[in-house]
Protein backbone atom coordinates (compact mmCIF):
# COMPACT_ATOMS: atom_id res chain seq x y z
CA UNK A 1 0.00 0.00 0.00
CA UNK A 2 1.37 3.56 -0.90
CA UNK A 3 2.24 6.27 1.71
CA UNK A 4 -0.32 9.22 2.43
CA UNK A 5 0.43 12.12 2.66
CA UNK A 6 -0.96 15.14 4.49
CA UNK A 7 -1.96 18.00 2.73
CA UNK A 8 0.73 19.69 4.51
CA UNK A 9 3.68 17.73 3.28
CA UNK A 10 1.98 17.22 0.02
CA UNK A 11 1.84 21.17 -0.72
CA UNK A 12 5.78 21.49 0.51
CA UNK A 13 6.92 18.64 -1.62
CA UNK A 14 4.84 21.07 -4.77
CA UNK A 15 6.54 24.00 -3.56
CA UNK A 16 10.21 21.93 -3.71
CA UNK A 17 9.63 20.32 -7.27
CA UNK A 18 10.96 23.16 -8.90
CA UNK A 19 14.43 23.88 -7.77
CA UNK A 20 14.74 20.03 -6.89
CA UNK A 21 14.25 19.46 -10.67
CA UNK A 22 14.58 22.70 -12.70
CA UNK A 23 10.99 22.16 -13.93
CA UNK A 24 7.84 24.22 -13.21
CA UNK A 25 4.72 22.15 -11.61
CA UNK A 26 2.89 23.21 -14.74
CA UNK A 27 5.78 21.53 -16.66
CA UNK A 28 5.22 18.13 -14.61
CA UNK A 29 1.47 17.93 -15.11
CA UNK A 30 1.60 18.39 -18.82
CA UNK A 31 4.06 15.71 -18.99
CA UNK A 32 1.91 13.27 -17.66
CA UNK A 33 -1.08 14.30 -19.13
CA UNK A 34 0.97 14.17 -22.45
CA UNK A 35 3.00 10.83 -21.28
CA UNK A 36 1.61 7.11 -21.64
CA UNK A 37 -2.06 6.08 -20.62
CA UNK A 38 -1.83 4.84 -17.91
CA UNK A 39 -5.20 4.12 -15.59
CA UNK A 40 -3.47 3.33 -11.96
CA UNK A 41 -1.93 6.10 -9.57
CA UNK A 42 1.65 3.54 -8.93
CA UNK A 43 1.79 3.11 -12.33
CA UNK A 44 1.75 6.78 -13.39
CA UNK A 45 4.33 7.16 -10.22
CA UNK A 46 6.68 4.75 -11.85
CA UNK A 47 6.65 6.26 -15.13
CA UNK A 48 7.71 9.49 -13.50
CA UNK A 49 10.25 8.22 -11.67
CA UNK A 50 12.02 5.67 -14.59
CA UNK A 51 11.40 8.06 -17.64
CA UNK A 52 12.24 11.57 -15.87
CA UNK A 53 14.61 10.21 -12.55
CA UNK A 54 12.48 11.81 -10.09
CA UNK A 55 12.14 10.78 -6.36
CA UNK A 56 9.58 8.85 -5.29
CA UNK A 57 8.13 11.64 -3.23
CA UNK A 58 8.44 13.93 -5.55
CA UNK A 59 6.78 12.00 -8.38
CA UNK A 60 3.75 10.70 -5.99
CA UNK A 61 3.01 14.48 -5.05
CA UNK A 62 2.92 15.16 -9.24
CA UNK A 63 0.68 12.53 -10.16
CA UNK A 64 -1.25 13.54 -6.56
CA UNK A 65 -2.08 17.22 -8.23
CA UNK A 66 -2.27 16.15 -11.52
CA UNK A 67 -5.48 13.68 -10.29
CA UNK A 68 -7.01 16.36 -7.87
CA UNK A 69 -7.10 19.36 -10.88
CA UNK A 70 -8.24 16.56 -13.12
CA UNK A 71 -11.28 15.69 -11.04
CA UNK A 72 -11.61 19.31 -10.43
CA UNK A 73 -11.92 20.09 -14.25
CA UNK A 74 -14.72 17.38 -14.44
CA UNK A 75 -16.85 19.23 -11.37
CA UNK A 76 -17.14 22.57 -13.77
Amino acid sequence: MSQVFSEETHRNLLARIPQCTGREISDWLRAVEDGPALLRFEEKVSWLRHEHHLAYGHAKAIVHEYDLRRAARRLL
